[in-house]
Parts: C-alpha cells; structure tokens; sequence
C-alpha cells in the first residue's frame, strides 16, 4: 500500500500534450536528461562548495522551467530496465531535486524544512505511475526498504508495487549524498553511473572531514547526529560506527581515531557526544 496520507504533494504535474502523454520513456534516457538539467542548475545557483542555494533566484529562471519539463516526464519513466545502480543514481539525484523543488512549492521559502508540516512524508513525484515522498525513495529504495529512524516497520509493506525498484544492497555513504535543505546537510552533488562510486567516497570524506572531531585530550569525539540516526547502517554498536569512519578520515585524525577505537574496545567506553543538527535553510 502506498502512502495514502491526504496531504500527501505529488508536485510533478503533467503538462505535456495528451497525444504523448502516455508513451513510456525509458529510465536511462530520462536520467541523463535529468542530470544534465540539475547540472545547469547547479552550474548558476548552488555555491561552489555545494552547501547553499539560491533559491529565488532559481525559481524565476529557464534553466528551473527547463527542469520541470523532465519532472514532468517522471509521470511516464519506465525503471524496469534499469541495474540497480542506475536505479540507485536516478534516485539520489531526484531526492536532492525534489527537496529543492518541494521548497520552491512552499508559499513563502521556510527558514527551515522543519517548519514545513511533514515536509519529507509529504513531499512527493510521481514516478512512473507511482508515489515517491522523500521518505520513500531515502528509507524505501536507497535504504532497502529500512524503517525511518523514528519508526519500526519497513518503509514499504509487503505487497508494494515499488518493491521492485529498491536497492538490494545497502551503502551507508548515501546519507553524505542526500540533502534535505538544511545548512548541517552535505553538500549538493548530482551523480553519474560513472562517478558514483569515486563521488560517494569524496562525499563521505568531506563530510567526515568537517563532522568528526577528536577533543584536545584525545579521549572524546563529537560526530554528526547522521550517526546516531542511522547508526545501525553502520554497524553492530559504537566500535563498528566508528572503524567505519575511520576509514573515511585523513591519515593523522585516522592515527588518533585508531586510539580512540582501541580505548573503546579494551575498556568499553569513550566519550561519544553528537553534533547538533543546524536545520536552518541551505540558503
């Protein structure tokens, strides 16, 4: 059963010429067309380092107008054909896009996504017959149909028709390649089959990079709250979330990480604090 929430914005729609309306296009071709219209976006209105969006300024321009054509076809992209890697990169990119478009949609720009009533459950696209809020295509395909963090059953049930469509293998490095339009978020990055894995390791470093830091005493680290949300995404308890980071530091934070992690193995504990979430609007 799809999520049937009555508030539920299925902001993509058809504005194409009836006679077309229902001709397939296929994933592949609609992908590339997607990536290279988030590319011009991302060329004029996202900063260089990624982490703010002009917004206003996006939203009155062609290169956005240009975009809401290929939203638009979502209506009629067909996934069957498509590797799940190809599935996995189409929808890391439609998830950033359509949190920058679900806030567009809004009124006014919100000073943040949480002021936005159930802004991730509600916010949706209409893909290939179906609907995806942002929760569904985080927990349900990129996740492998997991629980939300504050749920214990999975995104989808049983009989979802959008089962197929999941990812069957987990990669924790997704979570520092979504964005939900806060300033704590990574930073906006569109991807490629080709790059995919080359720019998820790259994502995962600067965001480690700028969210892992080892205290003076070397005895304390404070992380990202990404970390605690999911932490069972990346592994069993505290030493396995933080061998995982490890691998994604520079090589000095990784000596004095290596430390840390053999205190917490021998004597059962260090100190572990989580970074505040910042919220705000990436603008």
């Amino acid at each position: 059963m799809e999520n049937t929430l009555s508030d539920v914005r299925v902001i993509n729609t058809k504005l194409r010429d009836l006679k077309t309306e229902d001709t397939p296009i296929p994933g592949i071709k609609l992908a590339e067309n997607l990536r290279k219209s988030l590319l011009r976006l991302k060329g004029r209105f996202i900063s260089e380092d990624g982490k703010s969006v002009n917004y206003l300024q996006m939203k009155e321009s062609p290169e956005f107008r240009a975009y809401l054509t290929d939203a638009n076809d979502l209506c009629r992209v067909d996934l069957s054909h498509m590797s799940e890697v190809e599935r996995k990169v189409f929808f890391l990119n439609i998830y950033n896009s359509l949190t920058i478009h679900g806030l567009l949609e809004q009124p006014a720009l919100p000073d943040s996504v949480l002021s936005v009533r159930q802004f991730f459950k509600t916010t949706a696209y209409n893909i290939g017959g179906h609907v995806y809020s942002l929760d569904d295509i985080e927990h349900g395909i990129l996740r492998c149909n997991n629980s939300h963090p504050a749920s214990i059953t999975p995104q989808f049930p049983p009989d979802d028709p959008r089962l197929k469509f999941i990812c069957h293998t987990l990669d924790p490095r997704i979570h520092f390649a979504l964005v939900c339009g806060a300033k704590s978020c990574p930073a906006i990055s569109v991807y490629s089959v080709e790059n995919i894995d080359s720019a998820l390791d790259k994502a995962t470093r600067n965001f480690c990079g700028q969210e892992v830091e080892i205290k003076a005493r070397g005895d304390e680290i404070a992380i990202s709250k990404l970390f605690q949300w999911y932490r069972s995404d990346f592994g069993k308890d505290d030493i396995d979330v933080l061998k995982w980071i490890q691998n994604y530091l520079g090589p000095s934070e990784q000596d004095k990480f290596s430390i840390i992690v053999l205190k917490l193995e021998m004597m059962g504990h260090v100190n572990i604090s989580y970074r505040d979430y910042n919220w705000t609007i990436n603008k």
